[in-house]
């Protein structure tokens, strides 16, 4: 039998999880706003949520702006980073395309089968991108702070690659459009393979019969995961 209880509790749980997540974007634009929050929320019953949000400690208003008290914020940056590296693994693994991305995404943001240990796992796996797909920060988390001394990621940037190294590429991070149009351009895209040739003065790769030579900031933004020789 269905427990109506616990499932209306976790249903409250989602809208102020959703809630928390639009504030969080608005702040990011520089829009917390208590008015913009009521417009952009797709919840019909939105001020109840904020009621709700506000009665739980997890925001605070004053004279129509809105902030997070800690524990709010704590559970925003855990939504986003959640969202954000779901969209990540969607696009740059599975090639998801763009127009379904943000349901799927959403999708396994409110299953809850992403605990923080699986988040982390997924994050490490990925090399810790600094950025989702659409180019918005992916706030740190405890394997980003120790992965420097105590993880070895399966993606990595381009340059920590070795001389005669195969590997495909995985994603590319750049905010700059232009450069990801002149990397793709050349054949960079994720799903491709390159082998390096040289790091000094340049970074010389092989994509197919074609030789392209990157400079250092270039390669550091493209990420790829090591090939196995057979």
């Amino acid at each position: 039998m269905m427990d109506y209880h616990r499932s209306r509790d976790r249903f409250d749980e989602d809208r102020i999880d959703e809630v928390l997540e639009l504030i969080w974007m608005l702040r990011e634009e520089g829009e917390s706003h208590l008015d913009n929050v009521k417009k952009r929320s797709e919840d019909p019953n939105v001020s109840q949520v904020l009621t709700l949000a506000v009665s739980e400690g997890l925001i605070s208003t004053d004279h129509g702006s809105i902030s997070f008290r800690p524990e709010g914020e704590k559970r925003a940056e855990n939504i986003i980073r959640r969202h954000r590296l779901a969209e990540r693994l969607l696009s740059e693994v599975f090639e998801i395309e763009e127009k379904q991305l943000e349901d799927h995404a959403c999708e396994l943001e409110h299953t809850h089968v992403l605990s923080e240990v699986v988040v982390d796992s997924i994050c490490t796996f990925l090399g810790h991108p600094p950025t989702c797909p659409h180019g918005k920060p992916i706030p740190r988390g405890e394997c980003c702070r120790k992965f420097s001394n105590e993880m070895k990621p399966l993606v990595v940037p381009l340059t920590e690659l070795s001389l005669g190294d195969e590997a495909r590429i995985v994603f590319i991070s750049s905010k700059y459009h232009a450069r990801l149009d002149r990397l793709s351009s050349l054949g960079i895209v994720p799903g491709g393979t390159l082998r390096l040739h040289q790091k000094q003065p340049a970074y010389l790769i092989r994509i197919g019969e074609t030789d392209l030579a990157l400079d250092r900031e270039l390669a550091k933004e493209i990420f790829v995961k090591k090939m196995l020789l057979s």
